[in-house]
């Protein structure tokens, strides 16, 4: 069995996120900052093997995932959250980046409506109880991440592989995971809030980590759809 493997990589992923969630809920800090940057470290670790070719879709990935890695340690501190918040907005960058290699920016429409529609419906809901000084971080960070979402979408609209299909399903728990810790940070916290979030939060980093092609096997072709 290889670490790359997604049912392999899938169990070390639950393993360390089960691990950050139980240290969250039984207030042990050393369990959340071992952890948490640790489960995230192994998903740079695979991305970096699995993206061993070197082409821009991997190393663009790769890039996210380190940055998602300064932003899973910064967030551990609630002090450092805009710090955090930062590290994230460019992992989306990176990520936005990534899901044009091949098939162009804005290749399909419709996708940029559905997720625009769903970022501004959380921000409408957050934005009466965001603090003053981070209303303007919040609205580039919806911003980014709603961009991201519809890219990886019309991605795979048009280039149906596994792998952009993996992607597109990883961005979308992106933002969802992204709206419920914002929910529970500023509009109403709920007690499930550790679970649900950081669970939809590593599904999606494993999905986006294994739509990079493991280099060691033939690559399907990028065929897009006219």
């Amino acid at each position: 069995m290889r670490l790359r493997e997604p049912r392999v990589l899938a169990a070390v992923v639950a393993a360390g996120a089960l691990l950050t969630v139980a240290g969250k809920y039984a207030d042990l800090a050393w369990l959340v900052w071992t952890f948490k940057p640790l489960t995230t470290a192994v998903l740079c670790w695979v991305a970096w093997r699995r993206g061993l070719a070197g082409d821009r879709y991997a190393r663009l990935v790769t890039a996210g995932l380190l940055l998602s890695l300064v932003g899973d340690t910064l967030l551990i501190d609630p002090s450092l959250f805009l710090a955090g918040l930062v590290a994230f907005l460019l992992a989306h960058l990176c990520y936005l980046a990534a899901f044009a290699t091949g098939v162009g920016w804005f290749p399909r429409l419709q996708p940029f409506g559905a997720a625009a529609v769903v970022a501004g419906a959380v921000l409408l809901v957050l934005w009466p109880s965001l603090p003053g000084s981070l209303r303007l971080p919040v609205l580039a960070y919806v911003l980014a991440i709603g961009l991201m979402v519809g890219q990886a979408h019309a991605r795979a609209a048009i280039a149906p592989l596994l792998e952009n299909r993996r992607a597109a399903a990883g961005a979308t728990l992106f933002l969802l995971s992204d709206a419920l810790l914002a929910i529970d940070r500023f509009h109403t916290p709920f007690p499930a809030a550790p679970l649900v979030v950081l669970g939809s939060y590593w599904a999606a980093q494993t999905l986006i980590t294994l739509s990079i092609p493991d280099a060691e096997l033939e690559p399907e072709p990028l065929r897009v759809r006219g």
